[in-house]
């Protein structure tokens, strides 16, 4: 009888050692976010691919500073969407080379929802990746922008391609943000490109509206990112910041964005700038992540970006006498206004006035 009272007690022991171990993987799985209810298929972002950092870019005041407190003023590039690019066979270290080339330290990278939609997150976070390690291995900062134009809030767009939602918006951010937090050289989310009702065939969009849709995303980005710096545009496709004046957006490590392309005021242009973007920067920073302009005979060319060349110097000459950022479009000979002509990257007349300036400024 012992003996057997003796094996049950065992076996008994044996049971709540085997429960116990069960109940102590169960909780390390959760601790440790595995198992089925965290699965992904997505593989996490490869840091060994990061050999340098480049230093921390944050806000202060109305500047961009570095982590030994200078000024850092970007003056850069946007490429087309790396979508486009991998699919026509030009995404590769020779492009961002020909943009270092040029003296760009900052390159912004336009995400369509479209492409981001039609390749999955599996199939685009790889683009974004390698666009981040060749700049960063040649020592260019990285704007994401999520390159939508149209009503956030309506979730009426220009066109197809822009076509999004508030939470599609928030989780492509809360992504990249919490993907990209130890790269320095990522020093920038722009939100939204270029925020517009069009003349009301997109619907209503106030200002407190958007402010308040920037806010949650700026949220959503620094609770996965606290170094983050968030890019807000402002109406008229990116164009008007007067609300800022009175109604900011209430959140730190922020600077504005302006697209001010010639046809968006007459002369006198320096006053109407000031009035109308501008006078930001005496207050916080401001980078212009798009400006261009073109001839009548340039590839693609439309009215809204037409212009004799005027207008290049004295956009960058006003931005210089303010210390604003700026990124140029686009590095790309489809995309007008173009900067390079072809793919052996022969500058257009923008494209020869901004590297000249790049080459200047920014080995300073």
């Amino acid at each position: 009888m012992k003996s057997l009272q003796h094996y049950f007690s065992l076996l008994l022991l044996s049971c709540i050692a085997s429960f116990a171990t069960a109940a102590d993987e169960h909780t390390d799985a959760w601790q440790n976010k595995q198992g089925w209810w965290n699965a992904t298929d997505i593989p996490a972002f490869d840091s060994s691919k990061i050999t340098k950092q480049l230093p921390l870019v944050k806000v202060q005041g109305n500047k961009f500073v570095d982590d030994k407190g200078n000024t850092v003023i970007f003056r850069g590039v946007n490429i087309a969407d790396p979508d486009k690019l991998e699919t026509q066979g030009h995404f590769n270290r020779k492009h961002f080379e020909a943009i270092k080339s040029w003296g760009a330290n900052v390159v912004r990278v336009p995400v369509h929802p479209s492409a981001w939609q039609k390749r999955g997150k599996k199939g685009y976070l790889p683009l974004l990746d390698q666009s981040i390690q060749w700049a960063n291995e040649l020592g260019m900062y990285v704007i994401i922008d999520w390159h939508s134009i149209g009503n956030l809030k309506s979730e009426m767009y220009q066109t197809p391609s822009y076509y999004t939602t508030k939470p599609e918006t928030f989780d492509f951010f809360r992504t990249v943000s919490a993907r990209y937090k130890f790269v320095n050289s990522v020093a920038m989310y722009e939100i939204f490109n270029e925020p517009t009702v069009y003349g009301g065939q997109l619907g209503v969009l106030s200002w407190a509206d958007w402010k308040a849709i920037n806010e949650e995303a700026i949220t959503i980005i620094q609770a996965h990112n606290p170094n983050a710096i968030s890019l807000v545009a402002g109406f008229n496709w990116a164009y008007d910041l007067t609300p800022i004046a009175t109604a900011p957006i209430e959140k730190e490590n922020v600077a504005y964005v302006s697209h001010p392309y010639p046809m968006k005021v007459k002369a006198p242009f320096e006053k109407n700038w000031d009035r109308d973007w501008g006078y930001v920067a005496d207050k916080y920073p401001v980078i212009t992540t798009e400006i261009g302009y073109q001839l009548a005979t340039d590839k693609g060319a439309h009215i809204p970006v037409i212009d004799d060349g005027s207008y290049g110097p004295r956009i960058t000459n006003y931005m210089a006498s303010k210390g604003i950022s700026w990124t140029a479009w686009c590095f790309d000979p489809d995309w007008s206004p173009q900067l390079i002509s072809d793919w052996n990257y022969t500058p257009t007349l923008s494209g020869k006035h901004f590297r000249d300036v790049m080459l200047k400024e920014n080995k300073r």
